[in-house]
């Protein structure tokens, strides 16, 4: 059963991953990078090791700038298991479509896992795992 308090951090922790959604349709490096604790290790979907906040500015200043132009991703939390009260492992799924809102044909989805720590009162990304949905054939 989910307390009133775990609820509200639910919430809280849907605000960062709507932020992540909200930022990189918009092409915003310096919002996104900002998500991040410090020393985050991020995992691309393409498997391209991050490691702290400098790496992943850097490598999000090649990528984002233009990334949006043919299409864009919704993300959406499926999933919260807290580790401690201030350390939870969020399941995402991502969800790419073209800019009409029409699905992108083939593999277009992702199984983002985020996991999150609660540092000074707020909610930041600290490792992440982007994994593409490959459909069986």
């Amino acid at each position: 059963m989910t307390t009133t308090s775990e609820q509200q951090e639910i919430e809280a922790i849907k605000r960062v991953v709507a932020e992540v959604e909200r930022v990189q349709r918009n092409e915003l490096v310096e919002e996104f990078v900002g998500l991040f604790r410090e020393d985050a290790v991020w995992t691309t979907a393409h498997g391209k090791v991050l490691l702290g906040r400098d790496a992943i500015a850097e490598f999000t200043r090649k990528v984002l700038p233009g990334a949006t132009t043919d299409s864009t991703a919704t993300y959406e939390v499926v999933h919260v298991l807290f580790i401690r009260p201030d350390v939870a492992a969020v399941k995402v799924r991502q969800r790419y479509f073209a800019l009409d809102g029409q699905p992108l044909p083939g593999d277009s989805e992702g199984a983002p896992l985020y996991v999150m720590t609660k540092e000074d009162g707020r909610w930041v990304l600290t490792a992440g795992q982007n994994t593409p949905v490959v459909t069986q054939r």
